[in-house]
């Protein structure tokens, strides 16, 4: 079983007749997925997804795959294939065309629904082509074959990739769901024709690879749903991904069965449930959706409000509502249900907008305490079906953090795959596919790009701790009047501090500590200001240190007298 190694470097020229497979992004995390092959000086990318920040990256809106690798070779794409719909897979797919907007998208009629959605707030006219299972299409040297599978979104597709170097079959996110609400399966037989043509390297979704058994059906969380409604005394507040199509059409059904009068809140949610109604993945029962100004008119109990804002985002509906800070007002009595899981990394953000929905009176109903959730991965029992119906030479397990990666690796091997056959890679390794083996020949940057604001990657790890220390430890000003000729200080430095816990005597044994720096400085003939700036910076820097425990940032400011 092959490992990435830290101490890889740039990879040779791809062998000819080889298949060249990079991830940068996807790999070791839940998101950011997106996969480069190359053939013959070609390549084809398959999603391009964004990574939701975590509370140590403080002011990023999203993060990007980093496309330096690609960056000079953009002419050479053949085309963007798009799984499905879900942000984590097409969320960069504008940041991409940034840089060069033909490149042609590939997917599904909602997939490219949403994306073309997304785009036009870009400012974007995107050149694409819409697919269905059963596909068969040609892009340069890559022969692609679209198969169903099912997920939390409809119309899902795997892609079997076919080159002279070998077939390589990309499932994509994926459950095996055998009673999805819109009976569209994942298609084993196609899996088992593809498997009888020769699987040379199988990426496989890893998910949920650390869950036992087969994944629940999503028709059996309608029991509990029905439940909430049944017993909510007044208004019910459902939060979802504004996604999950499958999910919203089970809430608006049991609403409609317990006569409540439903509307859509939060953009993106309008947004996706406009578009999936309009294409038919949404049946909305008759006179069920109306708009707030009516459904403010209407008794509690007959009220329900379908928001964002699952994952704690602090812009989205639900944490606005949380935080007093929405025109719609949580009272005691009503009744949030929390219709998703926990993405990894948003726990915190999660359990504060719980708690503060409970301290405004809502009886909050949640995975943890209701059958009210279902995910949309395959578990293993799925996964070793899977690979007992394919029977691939090879496997690169996709789509998790390292836990997830390990144990899709692990059922691989148990079900038959020879272990040097199994490669855990990370973001940016190179996989090359050479005479029907895989083995790790380098490493591309595969960083996260940050988008901030208006910026897109010029926000670096080196700002994010700036803003940590800002945060966590505060700020100090250091204004040192300096003799030029002496070299030390004209009179006492000023000192001004936010967010550090200070008194007007705090600063007083400093002072000796900063005139014992410039003196050192004027010995040793040190006398520009940049650095005796940077000399005070470690000086005090140092002193709060011993002193506090702290570690402030420091900003010195030196005059000359």
């Amino acid at each position: 079983m092959s490992h990435a190694h830290p101490e890889l470097r740039t990879p040779p020229p791809l062998p000819a007749g080889g298949l060249r497979v990079v991830a940068l992004g996807g790999l070791g995390e839940i998101g950011r997925n997106m996969t480069v092959f190359e053939f013959a000086g070609k390549l084809l990318v398959v999603d391009c997804g964004v990574l939701f920040p975590e509370e140590h990256q403080p002011g990023v809106d999203v993060i990007l795959p980093d496309f330096t690798s690609i960056r000079d070779r953009l002419d050479d794409v053949e085309a963007i294939v798009l799984t499905h719909g879900h942000e984590d897979h097409i969320g960069g797919v504008p940041y991409l065309l940034r840089e060069r907007p033909d490149i042609p998208l590939i997917g599904s009629k909602l997939t490219l629904a949403f994306i073309e959605a997304k785009l036009k707030e870009h400012r974007i006219r995107p050149v694409t082509r819409q697919v269905s299972e059963g596909d068969e299409m040609g892009f340069g040297p890559f022969d692609c074959e679209f198969v169903a599978v099912n997920h939390s979104i409809p119309d899902a597709l795997a892609v079997a990739i076919r080159t002279p170097a070998g077939m390589v079959l990309h499932t994509g996110d994926f459950k095996m769901d055998q009673f999805p609400l819109d009976r569209r399966i994942t298609d084993l037989r196609a899996f088992a024709r593809l498997g009888e043509e020769g699987v040379d390297l199988f990426l496989t979704d890893s998910t949920n690879a650390e869950v036992p058994g087969f994944t629940t059906s999503e028709g059996e969380l309608v029991p509990a749903i029905e439940t909430v409604f049944r017993t909510a005394p007044k208004r019910v507040i459902v939060s979802s991904f504004a996604s999950h199509v499958h999910r919203i059409q089970q809430i608006l059904d049991v609403a409609a069965a317990h006569g409540r009068k439903a509307a859509f809140v939060g953009r993106s949610m309008v947004r996706n449930m406009t578009i999936a109604r309009e294409l038919g993945y949404l049946t909305v029962p008759p006179g069920l959706l109306v708009d707030m100004k009516e459904l403010e008119k209407l008794p509690a109990d007959r009220v329900c409000l379908i928001c964002t804002g699952s994952q704690g985002e602090p812009m989205a509906a639900l944490s606005r509502m949380a935080n007093r800070d929405h025109v719609i007002r949580i009272t005691d009595g009503d009744t949030v249900l929390l219709a998703s899981s926990l993405i990894p990394g948003n726990e915190n953000a999660v359990y504060r907008v719980i708690n503060e929905l409970t301290r405004w009176g809502a009886n909050v109903v949640h995975k943890g305490n209701a059958k009210v959730h279902v995910s949309g991965h395959a578990s293993a029992g799925e996964l070793a079906y899977c690979y007992n119906v394919v029977r691939p030479r090879n496997v690169m397990p996709v789509h998790g953090e390292w836990r997830h990666l390990k144990a899709n690796a692990d059922i691989a091997v148990r079900t038959g795959v020879h272990p040097r056959g199994v490669v855990i890679a990370e973001d940016g390794v190179v996989v090359d596919l050479l005479d029907g083996k895989v083995r790790i020949t380098g490493k591309v940057p595969a960083g996260n790009v940050y988008v901030d604001g208006t910026t897109v990657g010029e926000a670096t790890e080196a700002h994010l701790r700036d803003r940590r220390t800002l945060a966590q430890e505060g700020v100090i000003t250091v204004v040192a009047i300096v003799d030029a000729d002496t070299g030390a200080l004209a009179e006492e430095p000023d000192f001004l501090a936010r967010g550090f816990v200070h008194d007007e005597a705090t600063f007083e044994t400093a002072i000796p500590v900063i005139e014992k720096a410039l003196a050192k400085a004027a010995e040793e003939g040190v006398g520009g200001a940049l650095q005796l700036e940077q000399l005070i910076a470690r000086a005090v820097g140092s002193w709060a240190n011993k002193t506090y425990r702290r570690s402030p940032m420091i900003i010195p400011i030196v005059v000359d007298a």
